[in-house]
């Protein structure tokens, strides 16, 4: 089965960009921009190559994240979360995985919640009983598998993929921001899993090769929603800088982008984003020359990615928090862009892998104290 490349081109980015504020108002992406991140090989970019997918650096898999988050951060969130629970495809034993993941022209649209709140209890020589109710499932009404965190009383939290018509979707998302993920939450009633289909993807180890999967699944996660984050600062600043050259403040006879505060304020923000985009970058290739060189990524390269992540979305936040000050009166009504992007990052970074505490987590590996290997 021929790998899916990953292709982020200006024709996409413009589709995203213009049903975007659809989107919002439906509270979903919408069949059509699904369709077309999946046809550009959004989804399937951590997919192993050998089942379709487009095993892609983390390197070029953030920069596809980001920029679809330029032009709309529902979409970017919908990407990163969809391609990074396609990395439960190389934790599966190779029949299972291609029985979920390789068995059609490309890899299935995946979603997931890595949270477990499931119940897993054993049903029989090679099967399990799944059960239970998780929020945040976002994409799941555009997936065909879907993989949900649970409990087995013997492993503690492993991940129990299953075909989505087996998941209830229950209609819950009423956000600030990131409407359109349709982040609802889902449920399972009683649902049989056979054990192949239930992977450790925190202590275990991918059974797929190839330096992409050395790298920490909760890594790569943080990777992708700082993503999510830059990109729509990214956005926000590019909608500043084209109306600052026309709107004019009440009262003043000259235009946003000639007043000193605005130049200063865009500049310390485009240096604040670009030295943010710096510091992962160099984290991630200090974690993939560990990774090429076959040997496994210990704790420093592991917080390094997490603490450039979470610098990058609380950076990020910092931005569109200034671009939307600078936007005036009418960065105020719903439907403005800016306003969007507002409510779209802050809820964003959110997400627990981004969370301040992740800088706590990481400064125990720096000073040298005991830490859970596992949250990294």
């Amino acid at each position: 089965m021929p790998a899916t490349p990953l292709r982020i081109d200006d024709a996409l980015l413009e589709r995203v960009a213009t049903g975007a504020s659809g989107a919002e108002q439906r509270g979903e992406l919408g069949p059509e921009t699904v369709a077309a991140l999946d046809e550009a090989g959004v989804f399937a970019a951590l997919v192993p190559a050998e089942l379709g997918g487009g095993e892609v650096s983390p390197v070029e898999f953030r920069a596809a994240i980001e920029r679809i988050a330029a032009a709309d951060g529902a979409a970017g969130w919908c990407a990163a979360i969809g391609a990074t629970a396609g990395l439960a495809a190389a934790y599966l034993p190779h029949e299972e995985a291609r029985q979920l993941f390789g068995s059609g022209e490309r890899p299935p649209i995946a979603a997931g919640v890595f949270a477990p709140r499931g119940r897993l209890t054993a049903a029989g020589e090679g099967a399990f009983e799944l059960s239970g109710r998780w929020p945040l499932g976002s994409g799941v009404g555009n997936s065909s598998v879907v993989g949900l965190g649970a409990i087995d009383p013997e492993r503690g939290p492993v991940y129990a993929l299953l075909p989505r018509e087996e998941v209830e979707i229950v209609e819950t998302w009423d956000s600030l921001g990131l409407r359109a993920t349709a982040s609802h939450d889902v449920a399972v009633d009683v649902v049989s899993v056979p054990s192949g289909h239930v992977v450790d993807l925190i202590g275990g180890t991918a059974v797929a090769g190839g330096a992409l999967y050395a790298f920490p699944l909760f890594g790569l996660l943080a990777v992708a929603v700082s993503a999510v984050c830059t990109g729509i600062a990214r956005g926000a600043l590019a909608e500043l800088v084209a109306v600052a050259a026309e709107r004019k403040p009440a009262g003043s006879s000259r235009a946003l982008g000639e007043r000193e505060t605005t130049q200063q304020a865009v500049a310390t923000a485009i240096a604040a984003l670009r030295a943010a985009k710096s510091g992962i970058e160099a984290a991630i290739e200090r974690a993939w020359l560990v990774a090429e060189s076959g040997e496994r990524l210990g704790l420093d390269e592991r917080a390094a990615l997490r603490m450039a992540s979470t610098h990058a979305a609380q950076t990020a936040v910092a931005v569109v928090d200034s671009a939307h000050r600078l936007g005036g009166a009418g960065a105020l009504y719903r439907g403005n862009g800016l306003e969007r992007r507002l409510r779209d990052v802050h809820t964003a970074a959110q997400h627990m892998v981004v969370a301040p505490a992740t800088m706590e987590l990481a400064g125990r590996v720096v000073l040298g104290l005991e830490v859970n290997a596992a949250q990294l």
